[in-house]
């Protein structure tokens, strides 16, 4: 994975726009919030392959992280704190967010054909 560029996860984001996509959204702070502090509250979400069409997708942020919104006709799905992404050799677009340890915090990942499990 690489730095967010804005303008290059814009046209990525874009061309999956106005058709049925699948998306990956899964948020943690895992088990890493209770190894360090007994008293810390653990939070997580996860969606996979949910089968969605969005027709408009928006980067913003500044710096080093960013938050990426998707415009579904009845409402929006959106991930914040992504910092790195790549287009894979499956066409797949993958955003991620870590922590200052490499820890997975955010991931968004949206593919025209349903993600391997």
């Amino acid at each position: 994975m690489k730095a967010i560029q804005m303008e290059e996860v814009q046209q990525a984001l874009d061309s999956f726009a106005n058709k049925e996509v699948y998306v990956h959204l899964e948020t943690t702070n895992g088990a890493y919030a209770k190894h360090f502090d007994k008293n810390a509250y653990n939070v997580g979400a996860f969606i996979r392959n949910a089968k969605v069409s969005f027709s408009r997708a928006k980067i913003v942020g500044a710096e080093s992280t960013y938050r990426i919104g998707l415009k579904m006709e009845m409402g929006w799905i959106y991930a914040e704190g992504v910092s790195d992404w790549e287009l894979n050799d499956e066409g797949q677009l993958l955003l991620a967010g870590h922590d200052a340890q490499g820890r997975l915090m955010v991931a968004l990942q949206i593919s025209d054909k349903p993600f391997r499990y």
